[in-house]
């Protein structure tokens, strides 16, 4: 049954996507996890809310993507013992966001194939749910983390390898369990949570019109995505309509943000698979994109450029005309190096099958952004809901089907090529006007949604205010949620040594994860 069969009382969000809110019941919370799945959807979100402060009780809250826009969807649970119907057999992917419900809010999962704690590595107070509204305890029970129950593979010659949580490097703690036979990799399982930072908690401390800040500050290599998206949330639960310049002008800078990553992806694969020169190369090219950015907005990665309402700044035509031709010179050295990759046969021998997920795979476990379109999985909120100033833009989507890291690899030029061609487009067709609206909060209980495609995959945000104008929940989704578990199916038959390389052809986020 289609999904606005099951609910027809869905209330339109006004947002420039299109995007809608139901109330459902236990019976219509799976059935519509089943319909979504069947009309071929997608989970975006999954999230617990504490609605005690408006009379009700807790609720468990989903995000579903379909072909007509997102569905909303809230399930009213219990005040004294709140639990959820399962989901995680229809949407695999939904296991650890369930798990994460839990920890956070205290809302059981009636049926889970996994219940073990995913944020709470066991130095939390006991029964502290951050996301209640009950007064926030101080101190730890415990001074060392529980032991966490790992799968554990058995038979002749099989062992473990850990790696993690800390890492030889400047990156974010995660622990990495390999059961191996010689160098082939049979399981992988991970635990993350290390970074948590009770960012979704802080967002109630603070002013509607000042949280942007911290939304931006959520994921750094995707500050523009997730400031456009909470903007968009605030905008949406407001009923602020910003300026033609400003959407276009979000654009631009998003679309700066997408070419900067890949760059930097490019140049780390290269480097992974033996190739010093690309990563000097890329590194350069990077550098040089950061530093007009910096020039520009002042900010290096465009950090607190997207505001309510619009934007902080317009750039000057002087300063298009910088971003213009360093879009053409770019263009030309990634079409230079693009060959390089392409024609070095020690760099094609580690990238070709190495970390292979089939189109069938992808869509079975609900693999997202780029690393799904280089899996078949042609998803890309810019050309499927396309919102202004991208329903002007025509924007043509890279879309592969071998799933390995030179599929990964293929896709991050496609979407430079592409995001260069927006780039100048957006400077060229920059409308007049001006770049902020006013936002006028409201003085009723009032939830809006943000859904943006940020260069890893879509980014969602849903947020709650009460007739204060106080933010009551706010709830940040960054797609690494989806993708994390796909690695682990993406390393088996693979050796250890390629591990490095394909998860860096993810470039999955630790930060956006553990909130």
């Amino acid at each position: 049954m289609p999904l606005r069969d099951l609910i027809p009382d869905f209330q339109a969000l006004p947002a420039p996507l299109p995007m809608r809110r139901a109330s459902v019941s236990r019976e219509q919370w799976r059935a519509a996890a089943l319909a979504v799945a069947a009309a071929g959807g997608r989970l975006v979100a999954l999230w617990g809310s504490d609605r005690r402060w408006a009379g009700a009780g807790f609720a468990a809250c989903a995000a579903y993507a379909l072909v007509d826009g997102l569905a909303w969807l809230d399930l009213a649970l219990d005040r004294e013992a709140p639990s959820a119907p399962d989901i995680g057999a229809v949407f695999p992917c939904a296991v650890r966001m369930q798990r994460a419900m839990t920890d956070l809010v205290g809302i059981e999962i009636a049926g889970a194939s996994d219940a073990r704690p995913w944020l709470d590595h066991g130095l939390w107070p006991g029964g502290f749910r951050p996301l209640r509204d009950e007064t926030v305890p101080r101190g730890d029970d415990h001074d060392l983390p529980a032991p966490y129950d790992f799968v554990r593979v058995e038979g002749d010659g099989v062992h473990e390898i850990a790696v993690g949580p800390v890492h030889a490097g400047i990156i974010e703690p995660g622990h990495f369990r390999f059961s191996v036979v010689g160098e082939k990799v049979l399981r992988l399982e991970e635990r993350l949570g290390y970074t948590h930072k009770g960012i979704e908690r802080r967002f109630r401390e603070l002013a509607p019109l000042d949280a942007h800040r911290l939304a931006g500050r959520v994921a750094a290599d995707t500050t523009v995505a997730f400031a456009w998206a909470w903007c968009m949330a605030l905008e949406s639960a407001c009923g602020c309509e910003i300026p033609p310049a400003a959407r276009w002008l979000r654009a631009l800078m998003l679309e700066r943000e997408r070419v900067a990553n890949h760059l930097g992806d490019l140049g780390a694969l290269g480097n992974d698979a033996g190739l010093a020169f690309g990563l000097a190369q890329f590194s350069r090219l990077r550098e040089q994109w950061l530093r007009l950015s910096m020039d520009v907005w002042g900010h290096r990665f465009m950090m607190d450029g997207v505001v309510p309402g619009g934007v902080a700044l317009r750039p000057d035509a002087a300063a298009l005309g910088r971003i213009r031709a360093q879009c053409d010179a770019v263009g030309r050295e990634v079409a230079e190096l693009r060959a390089i990759y392409d024609e070095h046969a020690g760099l094609q021998d580690r990238f070709v099958g190495a970390g292979r997920v089939t189109p069938q795979l992808a869509a079975q476990l609900g693999l997202a952004g780029l690393a799904g379109r280089a899996s078949g999985q042609a998803a890309d909120l810019r050309c499927d809901q396309p919102w202004s100033p991208y329903d002007a833009l025509d924007v043509a989507t890279s879309a592969r089907r071998e799933g390995d890291v030179a599929a990964r690899v293929a896709v991050r030029f496609d979407e430079i090529f592409e995001s260069l061609r927006l780039i100048r487009a957006l400077c060229d067709g920059l409308p007049s006007g001006p770049e902020r609206a006013p936002v006028q909060l409201p003085a009723h209980d009032a939830a809006g949604a943000g859904w943006v495609e940020g260069w890893r995959g879509e980014v969602f945000v849903a947020l709650e205010l009460d007739a204060g104008a106080r933010i009551r929940r706010c709830h940040c989704h960054d797609p690494s949620w989806q993708n994390w578990p796909v690695l682990e199916h993406a390393i088996i038959g693979n050796i250890v040594p390629d591990f490095p390389l394909i998860n860096k052809s993810f470039n999955l986020c630790y930060s956006g994860h553990d909130l």
